[in-house]
Parts: C-alpha cells; structure tokens; sequence
C-alpha cells in the first residue's frame, strides 16, 4: 500500500515535497472530521482520481493502488458490518482508504529523500526534549522501504505454495513469512551497525 517513488515530469512531480504533505494533512484532517457527508467523500474521491491522472500515470496506477487495499478493505469493513452497520461501515471505510491513496500518491511522486528531510525539519523541536530528528527520519525511512519487501516476501511464500500444488491464501504461510522478515531485520541491523548506527 506504500508506494515507492516512480521518475515523472508532472505537476506533482515538481511540488516541492513539504507542500504536499501540508496537503496530505489538511486533506486527511477534512476527511476525518467532515467524512460523514456523502458528498464530501465523493469529492475526495474525485480530488482523488485526478490526483493520479495528474502524475501521467493514469488510470492503471490508480487500479493498482486501489487493487492493493483490497485486505485493508476487508479487515476493516467486516467487524464494522457486524457492529455498527453497512452505512457507518462504508463511511469509515472509505474515509480511510481515500487518504491511504492520497498518501500513497505523494510517496509516488516524491522522492524519499525530500520527504525525509521534511520530516526532519519538522521534528526538529524534538531537540530540545534530547530527540533525535535524524534517527525518526531515519526510522519512517526504513518502516516505509521494508514494507514492499515484505510484501515482496509474502508474494513469493504465495506463489511457492501455488507451484507446491496449494493454495494462495493460507495460515500455514504465517510462519515463513514472520521469519524471513525477522532475517531481514536481522540484515538491516548488521547493516547499520556496520554504518555505525547504533
């Protein structure tokens, strides 16, 4: 659900990247408190599609980004359904997939290193409190990175049980995958030991 960033020459491409994410924020701020309208949602929706029109990637990046939420959809929708009802349940719902595509468009379209030297700059009051800016930046930047790979994992654990005879989804997949991530993080560790990064 976390894109990674793709080289374009569009509008959003140019903006600079602490824009953007002022966007991103007063956007979800709206979404969160304001979501119950219908015709709010319909709005972002469309702010939304264009968004993705504008980078020059058109409509199939947006499919792809929207195919990608297919499981938060259904975690999040299911229990709702059972306890607070189908309008509520698609109300919430929806708020929160439009803002994980509206983030999911920024890191698209904004190179890592710009997004993290905004955060960085915004954190830097955590100073004064013995904070670290660099290390959180440097913590978003891995938690952001790693989630594609363990994603990448997750599809070869799938597509291994496939050619094994067995099914796409399963329980049993669980394991294999909670400890190739944990070698993972076991790499990025000595990695950055290695940097000097304790």
């Amino acid at each position: 659900m976390i894109t990674l960033f793709r080289p374009g020459h569009s509008i959003l491409h140019r903006c600079p990247a602490g824009l953007k994410l002022a966007l991103l924020a007063i956007l979800a701020l709206v979404i969160s408190l304001l979501g119950y309208h219908w015709w709010l949602l319909a709005a972002a929706a469309v702010v939304t599609t264009l968004g993705y029109l504008a980078t020059g990637f058109g409509l199939g990046e947006f499919w792809r980004q929207i195919v990608l939420l297919r499981w938060l959809v259904v975690i999040m929708i299911l229990p709702q359904l059972i306890f607070l009802g189908v309008e509520p349940a698609l109300i919430n719902t929806l708020r929160v997939c439009i803002v994980v595509l509206l983030a999911a468009l920024i890191t698209l379209t904004t190179p890592m290193a710009q997004l993290l030297d905004v955060i960085e700059t915004l954190l830097t009051p955590l100073q004064r409190f013995g904070g670290s800016p660099t290390k959180v930046s440097l913590l978003l930047s891995l938690t952001i990175t790693t989630i594609p790979v363990i994603a990448s994992i997750f599809g070869q654990i799938r597509e291994a049980s496939v050619a094994r005879g067995g099914p796409r989804m399963s329980y049993r997949m669980v394991l294999p995958l909670l400890v190739s991530a944990l070698q993972h993080g076991d790499q990025l560790a000595d990695a950055l030991r290695a940097r000097g990064v304790d």
